[in-house]
């Protein structure tokens, strides 16, 4: 209830989330890229590889700090440690080609999503 209400509390960081109805220990979450980067709206695949998710949970981490790392991810992704190969190769050899094609990824999972 704590990281519900903490998210609640600050909606401008551009992260929401709230427990399903049926299992609070399962989240349901909205994060918007930032602003400037290809993954500027929303990405409903959820596909991603972050350290603290790979990890055992730790009591250090709340809702509110892996939603942010994720924010933070999209804006800084880490090519050294892909969750695909591709698109790191493409982020490191044709940067504006890997903005385009994730734009068009963001704009077909934002279309799947309605």
């Amino acid at each position: 209830m704590w990281d519900l209400k903490q998210l609640q509390e600050d909606p401008s960081v551009g992260v929401s989330g709230a427990p399903s109805e049926n299992n609070i220990m399962q989240w349901n979450t909205v994060i918007f890229g930032p602003e400037g980067t290809p993954f500027g709206d929303v990405y409903a695949d959820g596909s991603i590889c972050l350290d603290i998710l790979q990890n055992p949970w730790s009591p250090t981490y709340d809702v509110f700090s892996i939603l942010t790392s994720i924010q933070s991810l999209l804006d800084e992704p880490n090519p050294n440690s892909p969750a695909s190969s591709q698109a790191a190769q493409l982020h490191q050899e044709n940067k504006r080609e890997y903005e385009k094609r994730v734009s068009a990824v963001v704009e077909q999972s934002w279309n799947d999503s309605r």
